[in-house]
């Protein structure tokens, strides 16, 4: 039997210049309700691994997705022998066959990415890293990316389930999830979190490493996976519409935020030479911590939803923002 602990989530979308409006998202949508009936492009810089998702919201809202990837998100050889280090036995021939994973206490993941990155290495490797016996062992996932510790994996980690704590934030944020786990009483915890590459590292990695560490934990870093800049392309598919509008665009990380305007500057164009091609644009971001890495890079945004523990908050915040300023038309 696993633990699950996911206290209720009080749910509010915050739209700029608007008084918070509560909202329960977790009521069957009505479909009159689904857009404002104005035809919408939505642009969003996801790597490929997120887009799929993102579409298909949008595309429920009838609105054109417009998908202009600025970073590449992927595990390579490097952090995937990086993981393996702690779920291999450093002896094969010791008869305790014990991984570097019983020194620790916890997994904390902040991505659904570091979460698949573990799931390939735990099917190389031959038993699980963890004896079915010893203390209970805690992993943390925030928000939708805790639906990717299924039974499986955790069969994978250990043998015996009832070894294992899984914790859900209520706050789906790094600072929620070092809420969350409490006192760390000097016991480790191994942080899975990207190499940045191409791109200066978001502040949200340090802080979340400190946070821990002044919560009393020994927090371990591993480079799970690379995170890098998409390259001098990535912003064309966006500049190509000049005679289109873009109705909003959205961002979910500000290593996309970073990766959009390296690219603008790679073909001589900054973010004011977009928001002057199209006036009306809507920046919306993934949560707080997203708007506020991009508005440290210099970009307003006008949209940041309050439920950001998956990709239907933002559009969600999206639409109500849509939806209000047309009811003033």
């Amino acid at each position: 039997m696993i633990t699950l602990l996911s206290p209720p989530v009080t749910v509010a979308i915050h739209s700029r210049n608007r008084n918070p409006t509560p909202i329960n998202l977790l009521l069957t949508p009505d479909p009159s309700r689904q857009n404002d009936g104005v035809s919408r492009t939505v642009a969003f810089t996801t790597p490929q691994n997120y887009a799929d998702r993102l579409t298909h919201l949008l595309t429920l809202k009838k609105w054109a997705p417009l998908w202009c990837p600025t970073v590449v998100v992927e595990a390579t050889p490097l952090t995937q022998s990086n993981v393996l280090l702690y779920l291999k036995p450093p002896n094969p021939f010791d008869i305790r066959r014990s991984s570097l994973l019983e020194d620790f206490s916890a997994i904390a993941f902040t991505s659904r990415t570091g979460i698949s990155v573990f799931t390939a290495a735990l099917v190389e490797i031959e038993a699980p890293p963890l004896s079915p016996f010893g203390e209970i062992f805690t992993i943390s996932a925030l928000g939708s990316d805790s639906d990717l510790l299924t039974d499986d994996f955790i069969a994978r980690i250990c043998a015996n389930s009832e070894r294992i704590r899984v914790l859900v934030p209520p706050n789906a944020t790094p600072s929620g999830l070092v809420e969350s786990l409490g006192p760390g009483l000097g016991r480790k915890v191994l942080c899975p979190v990207p190499l940045v590459v191409g791109l200066e590292e978001p502040q949200v990695i340090p802080d979340f490493l400190r946070d821990l560490d002044l919560m009393g934990w020994d927090a371990v870093r591993v480079d799970g996976y690379e995170t890098r800049w998409a390259g001098p392309n990535s912003a064309e598919r966006l500049v190509t519409r000049e005679r289109e509008t873009v109705d909003a665009i959205v961002f979910t990380s500000t290593a996309e935020v970073e990766g959009l305007l390296k690219g603008l500057g790679e073909i001589g164009l900054g973010w004011g030479d977009l928001r002057r091609r199209w006036p009306g644009l809507v920046v919306a971001a993934h949560g707080p911590v997203t708007a506020l890495g991009a508005e440290r890079l210099g970009l307003r945004v006008d949209v940041v939803s309050s439920r950001f523990s998956s990709f239907d908050g933002v559009v969600e915040a999206l639409a109500h923002t849509w939806q209000s300023s047309s009811s003033y038309m």
